[in-house]
């Protein structure tokens, strides 16, 4: 059994070391998604998935997903504790929010995980630490970060920026310009609820307040803490 224990623990940190410099030909979230096809019945069925470095990638939709979704990414190592307690809190109260997951824990989730339910979503949470930890620990933030928005879903099996870009822009991810990277950021973390190509009210209001933010965190110099 301390064998398997030690490869329990071991696993996670080689596909950390190793995704550090390798380029994901999936994510776990992807792998899900196809299966769940499949096993309607839907042979048809492929995920949109299309990997664009970081510089390939226009500044706005990094910046984007930062202001909408974690803008203490550059400062903390993982774990947004205010971010969390608040989230708990709320909770407690009855009260449904959005919960306190960084950006690296979300990309632990989206690249490594699964969503879970009941007692596997605690399983999938501890997981999810455990992968984060080392991912802030061998990762710089800026690998961090390309992969996020590459393996981000923004729609119904379309998985990362060039795939969204071309899907519901007809561009390269390199051109988004602002308003378009707010959009995208604005369907997150819920992209099956809300849509990019048909923005409700909800993900108009959202997206501008997003731009918003955009600028007041400076823009594409905040990702000039990240190097």
């Amino acid at each position: 059994m301390s064998w398997l224990l030690a490869f329990a623990l071991a696993f996670p940190v080689v596909q950390v070391l190793a995704l550090r410099v390798v380029e994901p030909p999936f994510s776990s979230f992807m792998l899900i998604r196809q299966m769940d096809a499949w096993r309607a019945g839907d042979w048809r069925f492929r995920t949109a998935y299309d990997w664009r470095d970081l510089q390939d990638i226009s500044p706005h939709l990094p910046v984007a997903v930062i202001a909408a979704e974690d803008q203490l990414f550059a400062e903390h190592r993982g774990f947004d504790r205010g971010a969390i307690e608040k989230a708990m809190q709320t909770n407690q109260q009855g009260k449904r929010i959005r919960g306190g997951s960084t950006i690296s824990q979300q990309t632990a989730k989206n690249l490594f995980l699964w969503r879970g339910s009941g007692w596997n979503r605690w399983l999938r949470k501890a997981l999810e630490a455990y992968y984060t930890f080392w991912m802030e620990l061998f990762w710089p933030k800026t690998r961090i970060l390309e992969m996020y928005v590459n393996v981000a879903e923004f729609g119904d099996g379309v998985y990362g920026a060039q795939a969204a870009a071309r899907t519901y822009y007809r561009k390269e991810a390199v051109a988004l310009q602002p308003a378009e990277a707010a959009r995208m950021a604005a369907v997150l973390p819920n992209p099956k609820r809300y849509s990019i190509a048909k923005p409700g009210a909800y993900v108009q209001r959202r997206a501008r307040a997003i731009q918003r933010q955009m600028g007041n965190i400076g823009g594409k110099a905040y990702l000039e803490k990240l190097q």
